[in-house]
């Protein structure tokens, strides 16, 4: 499975609905992330 992560399109805001210390969880359950470029 293919976890996305986009980037906000609301102007100035930076957050996205990922945080890095998530992404070893993620990895352990083969789940492959893909995050827009720009994002946070």
């Amino acid at each position: 499975m293919i976890v996305g992560v986009p980037r906000e399109t609301f102007p100035g805001e930076r957050r996205v609905a990922l945080v890095p210390g998530v992404l070893p969880a993620l990895a352990k359950a083969s789940l492959e992330v893909l995050v827009e470029t720009g994002a946070g």
